[in-house]
């Protein structure tokens, strides 16, 4: 049997998992889905640049085939492709990696049917079920034929991955003794929004995202209302600037609607007009709502994905406040570090990007 392996990795991708190798005269190809660093790739290369990777990966596999047809004197026209879902999770849905899945799916299932011969799902987490729900309604009827999918470690049984793999060319995260290696993609690779934008990738305006301005005393707060319990809320949001604490709160009733701006009727724009504040000034934390989850802080140029899988029907705020430096507790002159700190920061204010969703209990399970 002839085995040659390669890595595909590179200083724009080092967050996608890669290898190739041939088994019984039919290339097979190797994604570690799970590992991948989505969001990194997809803002250091663009949906473009990922499309044209993708399809020079199929089409080396087509070149592979016609050298195997030589070397083993038998007609090889498809290839596999093994598929390592293990560390899959609600930040691998983020909403621009999913749309740039979806449209390589679609421009490889209508510029290469047929090449797939089979696609082995490894170690599938919970979550895999929503993925599938997004991805297969684009996938040809013939195509999901060919995938074979195993939950857990369950593929170690017969008729599991030794059935169509070679121990030899199974890789070392999966019992076997091929070695693969690669790591999250580097941020001074990410593009900048202009880059974004002149790749009409507008991850940054109006299309998905949403900005908000943070102030002192002026948080930005988000309205969920839960219809039924058990759905699950995603949020995916980048610290453009200042340091901001995230907070999540559930309240029995509505808020109140915020307030109109009274400078906006004389064509005013106040500082905080593109932030809203929807817990009431009387309400009382644990009475009028309780905190559903621990404070989490993130700091400047920070990317947080999350997601909450909620107990209780009702309203759900998420927030958004500034966070202040601590003082000292030992002395009332102000530290080192919290001068340099205050000194990098050009004014009591924040800024995110962020984008949620809500999936309902039966995709999630």
């Amino acid at each position: 049997m002839l085995i040659n392996l390669q890595c595909y990795l590179n200083k724009h991708n080092k967050g996608l998992h890669s290898t190739s190798a041939w088994h019984y005269g039919r290339p097979l190809y190797i994604l570690r889905l799970g590992h991948m660093d989505i969001k990194g790739l997809v803002q250091a290369l663009a949906e473009e640049s990922l499309l044209r990777h993708v399809l020079s990966i199929n089409e080396e596999g087509l070149r592979c085939c016609e050298e195997n047809t030589k070397v083993f004197g038998r007609p090889i026209s498809c290839w596999t492709c093994l598929v390592d879902l293990e560390g899959l999770n609600m930040r691998h849905l983020w909403r621009p990696g999913v749309k740039a899945l979806l449209r390589i799916i679609e421009v490889v299932e209508a510029n290469y049917p047929e090449t797939l011969g089979r696609l082995l799902i490894l170690r599938a987490p919970r979550v895999f079920p929503v993925l599938w729900t997004l991805v297969s309604p684009f996938i040809d009827e013939n195509t999901r034929k060919k995938f074979l999918i195993h939950a857990g470690n369950n593929y170690q049984c017969p008729g599991g991955l030794v059935d169509y793999i070679d121990k030899e060319i199974i890789p070392d995260f999966l019992g076997g003794e091929c070695m693969c290696q690669g790591g999250l993609v580097p941020k001074s690779l990410y593009r900048t929004a202009e880059e974004l934008e002149n790749d009409e990738i507008r991850l940054w305006t109006e299309t998905i995202y949403q900005s908000a301005s943070i102030f002192k005393g002026a948080p930005n707060e988000l309205l969920i209302e839960i219809i039924d319990a058990s759905s699950v809320i995603t949020w995916d949001f980048d610290v453009c600037k200042g340091d901001v604490i995230f907070n999540i709160y559930h309240s029995k009733r509505a808020p109140q609607p915020p307030r109109k701006d009274p400078l906006a009727t004389h064509g005013i724009t106040s500082p905080a007009g593109n932030n809203m504040q929807l817990i009431d000034k009387s309400w009382l934390l644990g009475q009028d709502y309780s905190m559903v989850e621990s404070p989490l802080t993130c700091k400047e140029g920070e990317s947080v994905q999350g997601s909450h899988v909620t107990r209780w029907p009702g309203f759900y705020i998420l927030q958004c406040k500034f966070h202040s430096m601590p003082a000292c507790a030992t002395t009332n002159l102000p530290r080192v570090d919290d001068v340099l700190a205050t000194l990098q920061v050009s004014s009591d204010k924040c800024k995110v990007m962020y984008y949620t969703e809500v999936l309902c209990s039966e995709d999630f399970r």
